[in-house]
């Protein structure tokens, strides 16, 4: 089964129909109950009715699951995706209440219902937290129901622009997905091609892709004006319980390694006997191969290296791959990149790839998947707890990858094994030195008066992207337009420190989980995982002993990189 089977969420659109009127009427009733009644209520009613709130939130997640998928897999429905987004945020409405009408009761209150519920005691906390940003009712109504009409409409138009553009190679009209795939090609003259192709493919919508990251950047300077937040990045630090201090912290430790990446493109540019390292010579395959990575290849060593871990772990990715979980394959319709949907406790997750029959669709279904094993141990905290904060989203999915590399590394001769040495370290800075680079680039971007040009957006973007590379990779100018493909940009503003977050955690636990220190590694890591956004991510990575707010946290994961970059300089 290589597409998602979505009847898990319902067997049809009438059902769907039938549903999403049905949530209708509990949510207008559930409003009628209790906002105006809301102070009156006793502790316990409160806590009842919280629950209830719960149970209402995750049924429209489910209707929205349901027609954004459909969307993904086929972004030409895009009139049945924005008339489910409409519906939802209809009903939403009659919910808008409850967390306002929470942070007006009286903090002594507050506390005493936060010591009853053990459960949402968190929840209840971090919703304390955003008081200081919240508006009236009828003014966080009325940018509810303009929501479809703001930066969702332009994320969808970005969507629905970027799958639509066809990129000339060879005689060939690729998609985005494949043309990205071509910059992994054995072959310097096909990259380059491929490379020129992709700036030229995307130079003939820049007007386009310039505007919608104007309203973007405009949305969420006015979201930001009006919640009282100074910075643009302000809101994501307090959705990923995190301040700015560490994510400060984190930039700088990551800039002051920027060798590490140097000093590997400068021995890769020897190893590969070129004069100069260009921005398409960045991903070339330093062992020449035909192998291919096939997606029942993939498959197997995924499967094996999950139930190796944690049986746990093997069980949820055999379901993932025998019961419709996964869209596997590109299409000329098709949404690019990859992701896991969450999606709700009574289905299961589902995972979008494009897959290329290449050696990184290989460690992007292990990512994915690890995102899903995360998902699904996280249904057992409840639908309001389960949603993690990005600087723990990205844990599973980044450490899943890195089990998988491992698991093959025995297995390959000193030849292969130095290849993909080299192709886990691209990984690694692509996850999170680049990802430093493009949090540097927002940064510019929203801190820059007014509507910004198209020049000056190329000219911050190759200024930033420059930086990890130093003098070992030449950046051409066409590169400069690139950051006009970048989702994160556009759906979900400053999210991209998260992968950095993550990658140095990762490695850190992984190198924690090699040495054998911890016998009960998988016990606690599970527990970590299975805890989804039930506690602080402080607290979750105290379960390792580890230190969030001290600085030297981040040295122990630029320190596992290092080790691996001289095992790679010792093979060569």
């Amino acid at each position: 089964m290589y597409t998602w089977d979505l009847s898990a969420l319902f067997k049809d659109e009438k059902e769907l129909e039938k549903f999403s009127e049905e949530v209708d009427k509990e949510c207008k009733n559930f409003q009628k109950k209790y906002e105006n009644n809301f102070e009156n209520l006793s502790e316990n009613d409160v806590i009842k009715a919280l629950e209830i709130y719960e149970n209402l939130n995750e049924k429209l997640v489910k209707i929205m699951t349901y027609a954004y998928l459909k969307f993904a897999a086929d972004t030409n429905t895009g009139g049945f995706y924005a008339k489910y987004n409409e519906k939802c945020t209809k009903i939403e409405q009659n919910l808008v209440f409850f967390e306002l009408k929470f942070n007006e009761l009286p903090k002594q209150k507050q506390d005493k219902i936060i010591a009853k519920t053990p459960k949402f005691a968190y929840y209840l906390s971090n919703l304390q937290k955003q008081k200081a940003h919240q508006l009236s009712i009828k003014e966080e109504k009325i940018l509810l129901r303009t929501s479809n009409t703001g930066a969702q409409a332009f994320a969808r138009l970005f969507d629905e622009s970027l799958s639509a553009i066809k990129f000339d190679f060879k005689g060939e009209k690729l998609n985005e997905e494949e043309i990205l795939s071509k910059l992994h090609s054995h072959d310097r003259q096909e990259r380059k091609i491929a490379a020129q192709s992709l700036s030229d493919g995307l130079a003939k919508h820049q007007k386009l892709l310039t505007f919608i990251y104007n309203m973007i950047k405009t949305d969420l300077n006015t979201k930001c004006e009006l919640r009282n937040f100074k910075l643009a990045e302000e809101s994501r630090h307090l959705d990923n319980q995190i301040d700015k201090k560490s994510v400060d912290a984190l930039i700088k430790a990551a800039e002051n390694s920027f060798d590490l990446p140097i000093k590997y493109y400068e021995k890769k540019r020897k190893i590969l006997a070129y004069d100069k390292l260009y921005d398409y010579d960045r991903y070339a395959p330093l062992a020449t191969s035909d192998k291919k990575y096939d997606y029942e290849t993939c498959k197997k060593i995924v499967l094996k290296t999950f139930s190796d871990f944690s049986p746990k772990f093997g069980e949820i990715a055999k379901n993932a791959f025998e019961n419709g979980w996964i869209d596997v394959y590109p299409n000329a319709s098709k949404r690019g990149g990859a992701f896991s949907h969450s999606a709700t406790s009574d289905a299961h997750p589902y995972v979008l790839l494009n897959h290329t029959d290449e050696i990184g669709d290989l460690f992007t279904l292990a990512h994915e998947l690890g995102h899903s094993v995360h998902q699904s141990l996280s249904y057992s905290v409840g639908y309001l707890n389960s949603d993690t904060p990005l600087t723990t989203a990205e844990t599973a999915s980044v450490f899943c990858e890195m089990l998988t590399f491992d698991s093959i590394k025995s297995s390959l001769s000193k030849q292969e094994l130095a290849s993909l040495l080299a192709k886990k370290l691209e990984d690694i800075f692509a996850t999170l030195y680049r990802q430093i680079n493009f949090t540097t680039f927002e940064r510019a971007i929203h801190a820059y008066e007014g509507e910004i040009s198209s020049e000056k957006i190329n000219e911050i973007w190759l200024r930033e992207s420059q930086k990890m590379f130093g003098k070992s990779v030449i950046l051409n100018d066409y590169y400069k337009i690139w950051w006009s493909y970048v989702p994160h940009f556009i759906h979900t503003p400053f999210y991209c420190y998260a992968y950095a977050y993550a990658q140095l955690l990762v490695l850190a636990l992984f190198g924690l989980y090699k040495s054998g220190k911890f016998e009960n590694f998988v016990e606690i890591y599970t527990k970590f995982l299975s805890s989804g956004g039930s506690k602080s991510p402080k607290e979750l990575i105290s379960m390792f002993g580890f230190d969030i707010d001290d600085e030297k946290f981040w040295q122990i994961g630029l320190n596992e990189i290092k080790k691996m970059l001289d095992e790679f300089e010792e093979l060569l």
